[in-house]
């Protein structure tokens, strides 16, 4: 046996370095969700632009609803497929609403970018849509761990294991180690008391 070693099981992870190491899975499992959104954002933003001559803010709008559907079915089957699943119609309808506010927020960045300074070439609104979507996110991120896929409560713990039963094992005929240990206590005293008498 190695110095330093002492025998004993590892002790468990402490309560925050569980709620840490369960956000950092969380965050991992979004991040592969929101970045295929991304690119079904993306894409779709620049299949519009180049197929149709809607300006450049509508084309991202139908763009972010699209990646929000595919988002949606990805968080909800993968990312948070172990959250609580009874409030169906409420956790949708809160999904639409964090998901409207977040679609204001990634293409308010590129309105301004287009209409306030005037960067509207194909580089640079991919640029700000790029942009617009990574702040969105964060956005995102919190309202839908938060507020949309809730967690499950935790289980209760189990409750406290009273005293052994009296009585033999069932199928062996042996008493209890618990009550066995009492009455051979018992028989030590009554020794010793007859000892001294």
């Amino acid at each position: 046996m190695g110095h330093g070693s002492s025998g004993l099981p590892p002790a468990p992870p402490s309560a925050m370095r569980q709620r840490v190491d369960r956000l950092v899975r969380e965050a991992v499992k979004f991040g592969a969700v929101g970045g295929a959104g991304l690119l079904v954002n993306l894409g779709v933003f620049n299949l519009v632009r180049s197929v149709t001559d809607l300006q450049v803010v509508r084309a991202s709008v139908i763009a972010t609803v699209a990646a929000i559907i595919f988002n949606y079915i990805g968080f909800r089957y993968f990312t948070y497929r172990d959250r609580d699943k009874s409030g169906r119609t409420r956790e949708l309808g809160l999904f639409v609403a964090f998901s409207a506010v977040g679609l204001v927020i990634e293409n308010g960045v590129l309105y301004a970018a287009t209409y306030g300074f005037g960067w509207d070439s194909p580089l640079q609104s991919n640029v700000f849509k790029f942009l617009g979507i990574g702040v969105a996110t964060l956005f995102r991120f919190w309202s839908y761990r938060t507020w949309v896929f809730k967690a499950l409560p935790q289980e209760a713990a189990p409750a406290p294991q009273g005293p052994a039963p009296a009585g033999p094992l069932p199928g062996t005929g042996q008493p209890h180690p618990g009550r066995s240990g009492q009455r051979s206590h018992g028989r030590s005293s009554r020794q010793r008391v007859r000892q001294r008498v």
